[in-house]
């Protein structure tokens, strides 16, 4: 008899939860683990799904927890832009000899009206901006220091939870998730009077609102260009990714 498959499922993307929603559904064979860095702190959750919080302590921690709890698959669908962590797994699935793979949402292409400056990392990303810009930073909080060294910048930040430390610059903060329609994204580009977009390509429905609305706006875009790609295979889809855990 085959050996009951324990999957073991690095999120923090919409994906993931589509996912993990998914394989909760329709494979009642797989037991699944999502797992989540904790950097929000009420994440939206899959019902049903069991989920663990928090980080793992590098390579030798995630090949202890998945020796120790059984896991017999490892799949990364952690956001495009989350390098450290998908090579972390990698490197644990090959010490494990574990199944590994990769889910990799497509990245936002540009279209007719789109004022995009790509850029290959955040620094590029914040030397790229005018004097005297008002850039909407679209970027997680471990990742706007950069931009304190351009005092004549006047950002504004979104974050899902109000921070427990004062930002590292003065900006206009504002409360709450981005909005899944461009009309509102940009309703919130004009009341802010904002200059700029700054953000990552990131790619998925979730989160191109904002693109949306900056090409309606005629607003330039900074958009720092994507990391390669990690190792192992590649999967593109959720049907794809279904397939692999399948197969």
């Amino acid at each position: 008899m085959p050996e009951p498959r324990f999957v073991l499922l690095l999120g923090g993307t919409a994906e993931a939860s589509l996912l993990a929603r998914r394989l909760h559904a329709e494979r009642t064979d797989i037991r699944l683990l999502l797992s989540l860095a904790g950097r929000t702190l009420a994440p939206v959750l899959p019902e049903g799904v069991e989920t663990r919080i928090g980080g793992f302590g590098g390579v030798e921690g995630l090949a202890d927890f998945v020796t120790t709890a059984g896991v017999t698959h490892l799949l990364d669908a952690t956001h495009p832009y989350a390098v450290g962590m998908s090579r972390n797994a990698a490197a644990a699935a090959r010490r494990c000899a574990l199944p590994h793979a990769a889910f990799l949402r497509p990245a936002w292409q540009r279209m007719e009206g789109d004022l995009w400056q790509e850029v290959d990392c955040l620094r590029a990303a914040r030397d790229a901006l005018p004097h005297g810009a008002r850039p909407f930073l679209a970027l997680g909080s471990q990742h706007v220091a950069p931009f304190r060294h351009r005092p004549d910048l006047s950002p504004v930040l979104r974050r899902v939870d109000a921070p427990s430390e004062p930002l590292p610059f003065a900006a206009t903060l504002i409360t709450g998730r981005p909005a899944d329609d461009p009309a509102e994204e940009a309703a919130l580009f004009r009341a802010e009077r904002v200059t700029h977009l700054v953000c990552r390509n990131s790619g998925g429905a979730r989160g191109y609102a904002k693109i949306a609305a900056a090409r309606a706006l005629g607003l330039p875009v900074i958009l720092i260009r994507r990391p390669p790609e990690p190792d192992g295979p590649i999967l593109r889809s959720l049907n794809a990714a279904m397939a692999w855990l399948a197969g």
